[in-house]
């Protein structure tokens, strides 16, 4: 089976960046129509691949219609695709997303974007609590060599009831615990795509683990689902 992305697609966006109105897009609603369709079916196939060694239950496509009315961005159009796959909640937590663009901006990510304020607070109370496990997992070679380092928003020091000189509050500080791995178009088009980002989503597990057992337990180990 072919996992690469199609080259149309990302022909298509880089049209699209060049031409980013209502009336350029109107006249090549059918060039649109045919790529659209060849993405979905990418997203389709990656979560094929994700179901066969890990509960996901929910495929979401966003469309490439922008929301231009709080934006001082008022092109109608995103110029990428991309597409969110949901674990089995609550049990299981965390998320992944593939995000398909041409110019070398494709990429993947993984982790926790939002975590409402009660997770975030769990999160830190366990990172305050011990951080040997979470940090034994990140640090692994094997795991580092394909998710490097956290992104994401952090505050500047501790957050309100935390130690700001706490060994841990390089963890504790985060607002999200997120990690990216990019794409150059090359690779985007290979055949072997859509297997790689499979085994990288794969390579997560160890942190998916260790995050949705904090997030469905106490303190205590005590299940709060």
């Amino acid at each position: 089976m072919d996992y690469s992305i199609s080259k149309d697609i990302l022909d298509f966006l880089k049209k699209l960046e060049k031409n980013n109105d209502r009336d350029w897009f109107n006249e090549n609603i059918k060039e649109f129509k045919t790529v659209e369709k060849k993405a979905k079916a990418s997203y389709n196939a990656l979560f094929n691949l994700l179901k066969m060694h890990d509960d996901v239950d929910k495929l979401k496509i966003f469309r490439i219609y922008r929301d231009v009315r709080f934006s001082k961005n008022k092109q109608p159009y995103k110029t990428h695709f991309g597409g969110s796959i949901h674990r089995k909640k609550p049990e299981l937590r965390g998320g992944y997303y593939l995000h398909i663009a041409p110019n070398n901006e494709s990429f993947i990510a993984t982790g926790f974007w939002e975590p409402n304020k009660d997770d975030l607070h769990r999160i830190r109370k366990e990172f305050e609590m011990d951080d040997t496990e979470i940090r034994e997992i990140i640090n692994n070679n094997t795991f580092k060599n394909i998710w490097g380092e956290f992104v994401g928003d952090e505050l500047k020091t501790a957050p309100r009831d935390f130690n700001k000189d706490h060994p841990a509050i390089d963890l504790i500080r985060k607002k999200q615990y997120i990690f990216t791995k990019k794409y150059s178009d090359e690779e985007v088009m290979s055949n072997s795509f859509l297997k790689d980002v499979d085994n990288s989503f794969k390579a997560i597990r160890p942190y998916f683990n260790y995050m949705s057992d904090v997030l469905t337990t106490n303190l205590n180990g005590e299940s709060t689902i």
